[in-house]
């Protein structure tokens, strides 16, 4: 098994964020880990953190929303809506944390078949503003991903990836 690390590019004045990440799993499989409510739960975000799924409807207009809770019982929700069809290919939605009502990301996820059991993730974040994005990135987005993308390895190697 390779151990990767997450690569984030935020060029300064833009508006973006793009992540890039390989995981050790076939893309379908890795693609389900991203759109089944049930896996999703059990990877993303940090370690600390249980995830609970009010709403994941994966279809052009439908509505995602879930709940990260801390050991000390702090809720965190997230919602956003998925635009055109998710497929292995692309999936695009946006991204809303409920702690900062208004500020609302597009964000593109990438799946790319490296073979070898092996999928490359990316994602491309648009923000409103840049001091929106910055705040992303100064309130430990590379970590929590990290420890995310870890899990997910994890999962995949559970599923038999």
């Amino acid at each position: 098994m390779t151990t990767a690390t997450i690569r984030i590019t935020a060029e300064p004045g833009t508006t973006l964020i793009e992540t890039e990440r390989v995981v050790n799993g076939p893309r379908d499989l890795v693609f389900r880990a991203f759109t089944e409510p049930g896996l999703l739960a059990q990877w993303l975000g940090p370690r600390r953190l249980t995830m609970r799924v009010d709403a994941y409807d994966v279809r052009h207009g439908g509505a995602w929303r879930y709940v990260h809770v801390d050991t000390d019982g702090t809720e965190y929700g997230f919602r956003g809506v998925f635009h055109g069809d998710p497929a292995p290919d692309r999936i695009v939605q946006t991204f809303e944390f409920e702690g900062a009502p208004g500020h609302v990301a597009l964000d593109t996820l990438l799946l790319e078949d490296l073979g070898g059991g092996r999928t490359l993730v990316r994602t491309i974040s648009a923000y409103q503003a840049t001091e929106a994005r910055d705040a992303m990135l100064e309130n430990g987005m590379a970590g929590g991903m990290e420890e995310g993308y870890q899990q997910l390895d994890e999962l995949l190697a559970r599923l038999g990836a």
